[in-house]
């Protein structure tokens, strides 16, 4: 019997494609995009100094006042202090949209803030020598109708422009307009005129601009920025002139809602060492959503062709082990913890390995003071040791605000589980315990953003403190910013609450 000759070349080559087809025909999945500054980061500014950069952010409500953070490669940052360690005299909160500038060996930092007088939203400017510490305070430079707001400096040879976004709390519409800067960069000149408006009553702010082949290009933020409602995007226009008229882009927007991030915008660009462009913005995770706030994203800026509109594409960073465990063997504070400074002013001391909390509580606080570090996640374990004994209420909080809260501490030989809820006061459970101190505490979330508490004496079990009905803690997220978990302490200025250990696990 005669048998056929095989072509095994092809034969094997036949087999490759064969393996090809099969594997190709299930897509891979999505590499998922992480933040690179995580947890609650809005509005961010950056900037590249001396091969460094530095971002700086949003605060709104929290103490101290605009965090700052640097890296040396964009992706890896690490928190180095805050602008304002006190409210400046002018202010009285909502402490949004810093942004930095740079010249004559001097760094400005313009930021919005309510005025204390009369509660309207003016743009401060502050001064240093340095990007991250010493700034101090110049007062305001634009005091506009009943807002101003997202200030942006832009430089066109050897003059100054400031931006920001007018008017929206009156009954004229949105716009972005812009002075001339004084040379020493701490007041405005002449007229302001407009570069863009907002006639598609959609949302126009968080303005960052940048010049390409004789081009102006407004990049700006549309819709709502704020909130599990929000539906914030980046957009662009262009112009050949800087004053305008600016062209939308058709295709807008260029960043978006995608599988793992919604609501992105408001961000600045900064180039980076190896020439390339990149735009760091913010947004929230879809599924830590309003618990974890809008949190530093980066993407690159890219150009497909000449006198082509820009592409914006969302980068990564790197994938960190972000719990936190502090023992308060050293003076120094760290620099994480914040607080409500309209409704507290905390005395903090730290010594013999022991963090010590009290301070003055205001008249219509009814959740104490909470010394609070910013979440990466809603879905976390939280625990303490108290190791003091008093009647003020000493241990763990979940804080959104003074009037949205819950908690677990002991208050003399009590432990209470309580929560302020609508600015009502109410104690869920309470056990007497004979052995008072060290006393551990813990805080649990589920999925389901049910809460439990738990305590714990010497080398007992964990106890679950009971309530009536399953507690949730939907209550405590803010319109502009995610709840915090921290320490908690409420009693009169002569107590305190002293600790020895936090730790926060993801």
């Amino acid at each position: 019997m005669m048998r056929k000759k095989i072509n095994f070349s092809w034969y094997a080559a036949l087999a490759v494609i064969a393996k090809l087809l099969l594997t190709t025909t299930v897509l891979p999945a999505q590499t998922v995009i992480e933040p690179v500054i995580a947890g609650d980061f809005a509005d961010p500014s950056i900037i590249r100094t001396n091969n460094q950069y530095y971002a700086v952010g949003t605060s709104s409500e929290w103490a101290p006042h605009f965090p700052i953070y640097s890296s040396k490669d964009l992706l890896n940052w690490k928190q180095t202090g805050y602008v304002f360690d006190k409210a400046p005299a002018w202010t009285s909160g909502s402490f949004w949209a810093p942004e930095y500038d740079y010249h004559d060996k001097t760094y400005f930092l313009y930021y919005t803030a309510r005025r204390k007088k009369d509660n309207v939203s003016c743009i401060g400017v502050a001064t240093s020598k340095y990007p991250d510490k010493g700034f101090v305070d110049q007062g305001i430079i634009i005091d506009y109708g009943k807002e101003a707001i997202d200030a942006f400096v832009y430089p066109e040879g050897n003059t100054r422009y400031i931006t920001f976004k007018a008017y929206g709390l009156d009954k004229r519409p949105i716009e972005i307009l812009a002075y001339k800067l004084t040379k020493n960069g701490l007041k405005v000149e002449g007229e302001p005129f407009s570069l863009l408006k907002d006639d598609q009553k959609i949302g126009l702010e968080g303005q960052s601009i940048l010049k390409k082949e004789g081009y102006y290009y407004l990049f700006y933020s549309a819709g709502n920025c704020c909130g599990a409602q929000c539906d914030y995007n980046v957009r662009v226009a262009r112009s050949k002139s800087f004053a305008g008229p600016y062209e939308l882009y058709a295709a807008n927007p260029l960043l978006m809602e995608n599988e793992y991030w919604k609501c992105s915008g408001h961000g600045t660009f900064v180039k980076a060492a190896g020439g390339k462009d990149y735009y760091l913005y913010h947004a929230y995770n879809k599924k830590t959503n309003v618990f974890s706030g809008r949190q530093g994203m980066l993407a690159e800026l890219s150009w497909p062709e000449k006198n082509a509109w820009p592409v914006l594409k969302e980068q990564s960073g790197p994938t960190l082990n972000r719990d936190l465990k502090l023992n308060f063997t050293k003076p120094e504070i760290d620099k994480r913890w914040q607080w409500d400074f309209r409704n507290s002013t905390p005395k903090i001391l730290q010594q013999n390995g022991q963090l010590h909390l009290s301070g003055n509580i205001s008249k219509n606080n009814l959740s104490g003071i909470a010394l609070t570090v910013r979440p990466f996640s809603g879905i976390f374990e939280a625990t303490t040791t108290v190791t003091n004994t008093n009647n003020a209420l000493k241990g763990l909080v979940y804080y959104g605000d003074a009037g949205s809260a819950v908690g677990i501490g002991i208050s003399g030989n009590e432990i209470e589980f309580w929560k302020v809820e609508n600015k009502t006061r109410t104690v869920l459970s309470k056990l007497k315990v004979s052995v008072i101190v060290p006393l551990e505490l813990k805080m649990k979330t589920a999925d389901d953003l049910s809460l439990m508490v738990f305590f714990k004496q010497g080398n007992q079990e964990w106890q679950n403190m009971p309530t009536k009905e399953k507690i949730t803690i939907n209550f405590l997220p803010q319109w502009d910013r995610s709840p915090r978990i921290g320490l908690h302490f409420n009693g009169s200025v002569s107590q305190d609450a002293d600790f020895s250990s936090f730790e926060l696990k993801y």
